[in-house]
């Protein structure tokens, strides 16, 4: 039996051109997928600025030396230990945010001191309101008393830092 050639020369010619522009085609399609998928990727994985930790330990841009007191000791914002606050700028049953700390006054003549960083993910609390310290990140809010979570999703107390009063100024204890 003989093979009854169907196709002529010159159409075997032109098909093959276009199967290679249509898998040319898919491959440019397939690869600016690709792209645009690593892309989407490395966006998220690595262009965080925050410098927080997010273990739930605290945290200090400036850590305190080995067999310290904490950042009182040599880290946070104490100013060489100077005073963290005046007396006077810390309202009755709230606080203030001052350099590293949260400085709060929970009853008349009792002072404390936490950790900015929150315990969740790392960011600074912004706010001293209605007895709690608020964290614009996720909600996170702490008891001014005790540095103890309120309501999530932070589940660890903000680090304190023992602090006294000296003349008109809180200094770290």
């Amino acid at each position: 039996m003989t093979d009854v050639q169907t196709t002529t020369d010159a159409e075997l010619h032109e098909e093959e051109p276009r199967r290679s522009r249509t898998a040319s085609t898919r491959r440019v399609v397939l690869l600016g997928a690709g792209a645009a998928g690593a892309t989407a990727v490395l966006a998220a994985c690595g262009t965080a600025t925050n410098t927080g930790n997010t273990n739930g330990t605290d945290f200090s841009n400036k850590p305190a030396p080995a067999g310290s007191n904490g950042p009182a000791a040599g880290g946070g914002n104490t100013g060489g230990g100077g005073a963290l606050a005046a007396v006077g700028d810390i309202p009755e049953g709230g606080g203030i945010i001052a350099g590293d700390y949260v400085i709060t006054q929970p009853v008349a003549g009792t002072f404390k001191a936490f950790s900015k960083v929150c315990t969740h993910a790392g960011c600074d609390v912004n706010k001293v309101d209605g007895g709690q310290i608020a964290c614009p990140c996720h909600g996170s809010k702490f008891a001014i008393d005790t540095g103890q979570p309120t309501s999530g999703p932070a589940t660890k107390p903000l680090a304190e830092t023992k602090v006294k009063v000296d003349g008109e100024n809180i200094v770290a204890a």
